[in-house]
């Protein structure tokens, strides 16, 4: 595939694009650990992406999509929404890169995440997360500024940079095992992961784990077309994982590799804090544990090459000690 089709916006995310994504990612962050875990006899293979220098994946995308930014691009800013590690990630890209960032985030995202992304030099703007409003808001931000628009998951540029993690567990699993994974279990917003992990390693199987009422994907795959999350969801704490809609440039991937989705609950997911904290010695936060939660509670069954992403460990310190108590 040549550079220019990789440029192309209008492209669908490959595996040449993630291969790319990776290359550019390599150059500035080591890889994350996979951790081996011993669970009901089988080892399962632990990709500790909390460990990023924001605490989460995110940084992976946002860097592969500001790094191809143009010059003039680069003068006018972009302009991102999310709850917090996606705005991270695309914070953190745009403070290396000297790229002006405002970020749209819920009013209700946790503290962390609203002072770290401050503190890397985003503008930040808050709104009503079930308002729905915030692509229309950067849509007339970046109508007015001329900011490019940087999704958390609905970009082929996003979906390639967090499959760099992806192809990180295959070389990581064939040089600790000396096989690559034959099935990745991955939590899920819009599945921008998931997607970009499919990808990276085409003959694994693929499993998403999102928080119960907010299954939408799952359900959207079982329905074989994107279903919505209902109207008036539960209250979660996977503040990362409240995504109301897939997008067909995530589903229809996940869709064609025969995806399987999985719901976890609250209590499945503190499950998973616990034990990470106590076997793995790692922070995560509710969203970065559903993926492992789905496993220990028995929802996905491991193979000897099963690889589990903890995607993140952005939680306010209250609600970690309230969990591990």
């Amino acid at each position: 595939m040549t550079e220019e089709r990789l440029l192309n916006p209008g492209r669908k995310p490959s595996k040449e694009g993630v291969e790319r994504a990776a290359g550019k990612v390599a150059k500035i962050l080591a890889p994350t650990p996979l951790l081996p875990l011993t669970w009901n006899g089988k080892t399962i293979w632990c990709k500790a992406e909390n460990l990023q220098p924001i605490g989460a994946f995110k940084i992976r995308g946002g860097w592969h999509r500001l790094t191809d930014l143009t010059e003039d691009q680069c003068k006018k800013g972009v302009v991102a929404f999310s709850s917090g590690n996606h705005a991270q990630g695309v914070a953190w890209a745009a403070k290396q890169l000297g790229v002006p960032a405002t970020i749209i985030m819920p009013e209700d995202a946790p503290k962390a995440k609203l002072a770290n992304t401050k503190a890397l030099g985003a503008t930040v703007i808050t709104y009503d997360r079930m308002s729905g409003a915030r692509e229309q808001m950067a849509n007339d931000i970046s109508s007015e500024t001329g900011a490019v628009v940087v999704p958390s998951f609905d970009d082929p540029w996003i979906v390639e940079g967090q499959g760099s993690c992806g192809l990180e567990i295959k070389n990581q699993m064939i040089a600790q095992t000396g096989s690559a994974p034959d099935q990745i279990i991955a939590c899920c917003g819009g599945g921008g992961l998931a997607t970009g992990s499919a990808l990276a390693n085409p003959d694994a199987a693929i499993y998403v784990v999102e928080p119960v009422g907010w299954d939408d994907m799952k359900r959207s795959l079982e329905g074989g077309r994107i279903v919505p999350v209902d109207d008036n969801p539960p209250d979660t704490e996977c503040d990362a994982l409240q995504t109301l809609q897939v997008s067909p440039i995530t589903f229809d991937i996940l869709k064609e590799r025969g995806a399987v989705g999985v719901a976890v609950t609250p209590d499945e997911v503190h499950h998973a804090m616990r034990l990470a904290f106590e076997k793995l010695r790692i922070v995560l936060e509710p969203g970065g544990s559903v993926a492992l939660a789905a496993v220990l509670a028995g929802k996905v069954e491991t193979t000897d090459y099963t690889a589990v992403t903890l995607s993140g460990g952005n939680v306010d310190p209250e609600l970690f000690a309230k969990v591990i108590a």
